[in-house]
C-alpha cells in the first residue's frame, strides 16, 4: 500500500508569503472542539452546517490540544511512539474535530477567497458548509484551498477533522514532542480580480563593482509593476533583470534591506529586498564575495506554554536573545519556521539554512527498513515538502541555504529533492548531512565530530568515499558543523577548541549549537516537564532538555560561555600593548567603544577608555595599555567591547566582548611560620582557632562557627554530558568503580609541636582502589593552614575522577558569598571563556544554576579566596594555589538524587566544596566527550588552603 498523495484533492501550488492590500480574515481564537479517541468515535455529520456543537468545547486556535488537557505530550528523539508500519497507523489514533461561524465580509460573496493554514499536525480535512474542500499533511507548511464557490453571503460553517497520526508523520520525527492540531493562524484571504498569485523577487550583488541586480518574476495579472523608491527603479516586473546601480549589500552583520512594491492592478504587495550572492567556490562558502563563519545556533520552535504555537513577541526575544549572544546563524531544525521569524531574521541579520518538513529517523532502529528517502511511493510527498519550503520563503534575503531535512538516511527520494532544489534556485546551496558522501548537496555536512576529525576535514584529508568522482566532489565541498557541542544540562564543554579550529581553516563554514531552547513543559509547581513526566511508555527522558537558554528563556551559563567564545572581538595583551582582533567577516569595529577599568584585588583604581583606530573586518590593532596608578596586589586591566550607539537589537552600552590582561601578579606569602601545636582540651583537640574531633581528626570549630570537615570529596551529581545517554558515559565507569559511594577510614591522628598530622584512606566498597589521604593542620598567624597530599591506591586504569577537594558543611545562615576569582557565573576547566577575574557577591542560593533536571552546577574557577557571611560569623578561605568553589544548600548526593528542582529540599546546612581540581564538562551527551587536557585523571595531588573565621 503506498502512502496518500499530498496532491489528491490537496491544496493549492505553493506560492510566497508576502504582505499585500488585499483583504484578510483571520480566523484565530475560539473554536468548538471535540477530540476522538479513535477512529470508531468520529463524529457523524460534524461538518454538516445544522450540526448542534452547542455542548463541545472550546478550544483556541492556533493551539495544540494536548497542552489544553485533551490526552497528552509525548517525547521521543528516534523511535516512533506507534508500530513502525509505513504508511498505516494505529486505529487508536486521537482525532480532533473543530468547528467554527464564519460570517463572510460583505462584498466577498461569489469571488475567488482563499482558505489558508499555516501550520497543522499531522494532517487534516477540510469542509466548509458541509461540502469537503480537500485534505492536505505536512504539519509545519502552508496550506491553501480555493474556497469562494462554497462561501455564502452571512454565516459560514468550518470545519476541520485532524488526525494525530498519520501516513505523514513517518516523515515527521523531529526529536521533539508529538503534539497535534492547528497550531498555526488560518486565514480567509479574498483574492481580487487582477491580483499577485504570486512574487519572486532575485536581488544579488556583484562584489567586485558594488551594484546590485533585481528581477521580479509575478504570477497572475502581467500588468504588475516593481517600484523600490530609494533606487529610484520603476520597472515592468516581467522577469527582466535589472543592474540598479551601488547598493548597501545585505549580510546578517549589516542587514540592509531596501522597500519594493510590487503593484498588480488589483493588489499592492510590499517585499524588503536584501542584495546578497551566495558561492562555495573553491570550497569556501562566500556571501558577497566574503568568506562566512556561522555562529550558529539550532532552532525548535518552542514555548512552554503554548508549544510550537509561537507568538510575534515570543519569536522577537528569540531573535533579540542571539543577536545579544553573538549568534548570527540559525538552522531551522527540523521544518520551516513560522513565516514572521523569518522576517525577524531579514531585519535583524541572521544567516538562516532553512531546512524541509522532514525526518524519518524513527526507521534507523529498524535497520532502515522501509525508510521513505529511498521508496518511490514517497517521492511525490518528499518533493511536495521542499516544494512547499522553497517557494514559500524564496524572497527571504536571510536564507542562504536550502535544507533537504534532518536525518532520514540516504536514498535516490534526498537526490530528487536536491535536483529539483538546484532547478528552481541555482542561487543558494542545498544542505543535507545524512548522506555523508555528499553526492548531490553544495557543503559537506556532519554532526557532533570530534575536535581531530574537524582538524583534519579543515585540512581537506578525511577518508575518502568509496567512489573517485564523488570522494573529488565532497573534498571540494565548504564544510559546516550542522550540530555540534550539545547543549544538554551544565554545557557544553570545549567550545573554545572548536571555534579555533573553525577560524583556523578557510574551508569551516563555522557550526551550529544543538539547539537553542529547552523544550520543558511549564507544571503548575514551576517545574518542567520532560519524556517520561506524562506516562509516555516509550519516551526519551530528558533529551529534550538542551538547550541554550531555559524553557522561559532564561540564558543559561552555556549561552553565555558561547557568547564569549564566538564574540567578534578578542583583545589580547602583548608586551606593553592590547591586541584589538576584528574577527567580523564584513563589519569594521567603528560602532563600537572600548571602555577599560583597571582592579586591584578586585577594587577599581581606574577607568577609561581605548582610542582604537579604524580596524577593517578580518584586520587588527595595537593600542598602548593605559597606565594608571595602582597600589601592590594582583592588578587586572579589563576591557569591554560595547556598543557606540542604539542598534535594533540592543541600546548603546551593551556588551559585545571583553578581555582581560594581568599587569601584576599576587605577592608570594611569606614562608610559613612554626606555630604552637595541637593541644587536648576536654575530649577535643584544639589547635588555633581549631576544634578537632580527636577520633577523627575532622575539624568540628573554628572559631565561634560549627563546621563539619574538611573531608577529601571526589563526587558531583553526574551532569547531563557525563550520562552521556547515546555514547561512552563516564557516569557509568564512575558508578562501576564506586566514587559515588566513597567510605572513609582513618588510619591516625597525629597531634605534634608543629600542628596535627591526620591520615585517612578513602575508597569504595567491592574494590581494592582508594586514595591515601594526609592532612597537615598548622597555625598560620590567625588563620589555620591545612596541606592536603593525595595518593591513588589501585589500578585506576584510564579512569578519572568527578573531581578532587575538600568538602565541608557550615550553618545555613552563612548565606551572603563574596570571592575574589572567577566570576560572575558559573564556569569549568573546558568551558571558561566567560570568567573574568574580579570580586563578586552572591547570596548561596544565587550561586545555583536551576537546570530542570537538576545535576552539577554553580562551579566558580580559580578562586583565591572566598567569605561566607551570616548571623552565625563568618568564614574565610584562601587558597594556594587557587580553587574551584561550590555553595549550596544540599549535598552532591541529594542533587544526584533529584529529578526535578522541585525535588530539591533545602536543608540546615551549606555545604561547601574546594577543589583542587574539577573534571571538565565535554559534550557527551550527544558527541565528544571532555577532551584529555580537561580531564581528571586519578594522581598524586598536593595543596594548601588557609582557614579562618570571625565574629
Amino acid at each position: 500500500m503506498t502512502p496518500p498523495d499530498p496532491l489528491r484533492r490537496a491544496a493549492l501550488p505553493p506560492r510566497a508569503t508576502f504582505v499585500s492590500d488585499a483583504p484578510v480574515l483571520s480566523l484565530d481564537g475560539l473554536w468548538r472542539f471535540r477530540l476522538a479517541p479513535g477512529l470508531g468515535d468520529l463524529t457523524d455529520g460534524f461538518a454538516e452546517p445544522r450540526f448542534d456543537d452547542s455542548a463541545w468545547a472550546q478550544l483556541p486556535v492556533p493551539a495544540h490540544w494536548q497542552l489544553h488537557g485533551y490526552g497528552t505530550p509525548a517525547y521521543t528523539n528516534v523511535r516512533f511512539p506507534f508500530p513502525v508500519d509505513p504508511p498505516h497507523v494505529p486505529d487508536e489514533n486521537s482525532t480532533g474535530e473543530y468547528r467554527r461561524q464564519v460570517e463572510l465580509p460583505p462584498g466577498w460573496g461569489g469571488r475567488r477567497v482563499l482558505l489558508r493554514f499555516d501550520g497543522v499536525d499531522s494532517q487534516f480535512t477540510v469542509w466548509v458548509n458541509g461540502s469537503e474542500v480537500g485534505e492536505a499533511s505536512g504539519s509545519r507548511l502552508v496550506h491553501e484551498f480555493d474556497v469562494g464557490g462554497l462561501l455564502r453571503a452571512g454565516s459560514n460553517t468550518l470545519a476541520v477533522r485532524v488526525q494525530q497520526w498519520s501516513a505523514a508523520s513517518y516523515l515527521e520525527d523531529q526529536d521533539m514532542w508529538w503534539l497535534s492540531g492547528i497550531f498555526r493562524s488560518v486565514t480567509l484571504r479574498l483574492r481580487p480580480t487582477g491580483c499577485l498569485d504570486d512574487v519572486e523577487v532575485h536581488a544579488g550583488f556583484d562584489a567586485a563593482t558594488g551594484h546590485g541586480t533585481l528581477r521580479v518574476d509575478t504570477l497572475g495579472d502581467g500588468r504588475a509593476t516593481v517600484s523600490v523608491p530609494e533606487l529610484g527603479l520603476h520597472e515592468a516586473a516581467t522577469g527582466v533583470e535589472h543592474d540598479v546601480g551601488p547598493v548597501a549589500p545585505w549580510s546578517a552583520e549589516v542587514p540592509r534591506l531596501y522597500d519594493a512594491v510590487v503593484t498588480a492592478p488589483g493588489e499592492r504587495a510590499s517585499v524588503r529586498v536584501g542584495f546578497r550572492t551566495v558561492t562555495t567556490d573553491g570550497g569556501v562558502l562566500r556571501v558577497n564575495g566574503r568568506p562566512v563563519l556561522f555562529r550558529g545556533v539550532n532552532r525548535h520552535e518552542w514555548h512552554p506554554r503554548t508549544g510550537r504555537a509561537l507568538d510575534a513577541a515570543t519569536m522577537l526575544a528569540d531573535v533579540l536573545a542571539m543577536k545579544r549572544h553573538n549568534i548570527d546563524a540559525v538552522r531551522t531544525s527540523h521544518y520551516p519556521p513560522h513565516p514572521h521569524f523569518l522576517d525577524l531574521c531579514d531585519a535583524y541579520g541572521l544567516w538562516v539554512i532553512l531546512e524541509a518538513d522532514l525526518e524519518t529517523h524513527g526507521f534507523e532502529p529498524v535497520g532502515w527498513v522501509g525508510n521513505p528517502s529511498d521508496d518511490p511511493a514517497w517521492t511525490g510527498p518528499m518533493l511536495d515538502r521542499i516544494r512547499r519550503t522553497v517557494e514559500r520563503d524564496k524572497n527571504h534575503a536571510s536564507v542562504v541555504m536550502w535544507s533537504l531535512g534532518n536525518e532520514s538516511g540516504t536514498g535516490a527520494n534526498l537526490a530528487a529533492m536536491a535536483a529539483w532544489v538546484h532547478e528552481r534556485d541555482p542561487h543558494r546551496p542545498v544542505h543535507y548531512e545524512g548522506d555523508q558522501d555528499s553526492p548531490y548537496v553544495d557543503v559537506y555536512s556532519r554532526m557532533y565530530p570530534t575536535h581531530a576529525e574537524v582538524d583534519v576535514i579543515g585540512r581537506r584529508e578525511e577518508p575518502a568515499t568509496t567512489d573517485p568522482v564523488v570522494d573529488a566532489h565532497r573534498r571540494g565541498l565548504p564544510f559546516v558543523l550542522c550540530e555540534y557541542a550539545h547543549a544538554m544540562g551544565n554545557g557544553p564543554g570545549g567550545l573554545a577548541e572548536y571555534q579555533e579550529l573553525f577560524e583556523r581553516h578557510e574551508r569551516i563554514c563555522g557550526g551550529f549549537v544543538w539547539e537553542w531552547i529547552d523544550h520543558g513543559i511549564a507544571r503548575p509547581d514551576g517545574s518542567y516537564a520532560y519524556g517520561g513526566d506524562f506516562g509516555e511508555p516509550v519516551h526519551d527522558g530528558n533529551f529534550v532538555i538542551d538547550g541554550l537558554v531555559f524553557p522561559d528563556r532564561t540564558p543559561s551559563p552555556g549561552l553565555v560561555e558561547y557568547a564569549a567564545v564566538v564574540a567578534p572581538v578578542r583583545m589580547t595583551g602583548e608586551g606593553d600593548e592590547i591586541v584589538i582582533h576584528n574577527l567580523y567577516g564584513i563589519r569594521g569595529l567603528d560602532h563600537l567603544r572600548f571602555p577599560w577599568t583597571v582592579e586591584v584585588r578586585g577594587a577599581t583604581v581606574g577607568s577609561g577608555e581605548l582610542a582604537v583606530p579604524a580596524v577593517p573586518a578580518g584586520a587588527t590593532a595595537r593600542v598602548p595599555l593605559p597606565d594608571p596608578s595602582a597600589g601592590p596586589g594582583e592588578t587586572w586591566l579589563t576591557v569591554r567591547a560595547v556598543l557606540a550607539a542604539d542598534e535594533p537589537w540592543a541600546d548603546a552600552g551593551h556588551e559585545v566582548a571583553a578581555g582581560q590582561v594581568q599587569l601584576a601578579a599576587a605577592a608570594r606569602p611569606p614562608a610559613r611560620a612554626s606555630g604552637p601545636g595541637a593541644l587536648r582540651e576536654g575530649p577535643f583537640l584544639r589547635l588555633g582557632q581549631g576544634t578537632f574531633d580527636p577520633r577523627t581528626g575532622v575539624l568540628r570549630r573554628l572559631g565561634g562557627l560549627v563546621v563539619d570537615g574538611p573531608r577529601l570529596d571526589v563526587w558531583r551529581a553526574p551532569t547531563d554530558n557525563d550520562r552521556a545517554v547515546h555514547g561512552p558515559s563516564v557516569e557509568r565507569e564512575w558508578r562501576r568503580i564506586g566514587v559515588d559511594r566513597m567510605t572513609h577510614r582513618t588510619v591516625s591522628v597525629d597531634p605534634g609541636p608543629d600542628g596535627l598530622t591526620v591520615h585517612t584512606r578513602v575508597a569504595p566498597a567491592a574494590t581494592d582502589l582508594g586514595l591515601g589521604a594526609v592532612y597537615r593542620w598548622s597555625v598560620d598567624g590567625d588563620r589555620l593552614r591545612l596541606d592536603v597530599a593525595v595518593e591513588p591506591e589501585g589500578d585506576w586504569g584510564d579512569g578519572t575522577l568527578p573531581r578532587l577537594g575538600l568538602r565541608l558543611a557550615l550553618p545555613g545562615d552563612l548565606d551572603r558569598v563574596v570571592w575574589f576569582g572567577g566570576g560572575p557565573g558559573e564556569a569549568y576547566r573546558d568551558s571558561r571563556r566567560a570568567a573574568r577575574v574580579g570580586r563578586f557577591t552572591r547570596s548561596v542560593d544565587e550561586l545555583q544554576t536551576p537546570y530542570p533536571y537538576p545535576q552539577e552546577n554553580g562551579n566558580r574557577i580559580d578562586v583565591r579566596w572566598v567569605e561566607l557571611a551570616g548571623p552565625s560569623g563568618t568564614l574565610r578561605v584562601d587558597g594556594a594555589p587557587w580553587f574551584d568553589l561550590t555553595a549550596r544548600r544540599w549535598t552532591p548526593e541529594q542533587l544526584d538524587a533529584a529529578r526535578h528542582p522541585t525535588d530539591l529540599v533545602p536543608g540546615d546546612r551549606v555545604v561547601v566544596t574546594v577543589d583542587h581540581a574539577h573534571q571538565g564538562l565535554g559534550t557527551a551527551s550527544c558527541g565528544p566527550g571532555t577532551l584529555p587536557q580537561h580531564a581528571l585523571a586519578p594522581a598524586p595531588a598536593a595543596f594548601t588552603v588557609f582557614l579562618s573565621s570571625r565574629e
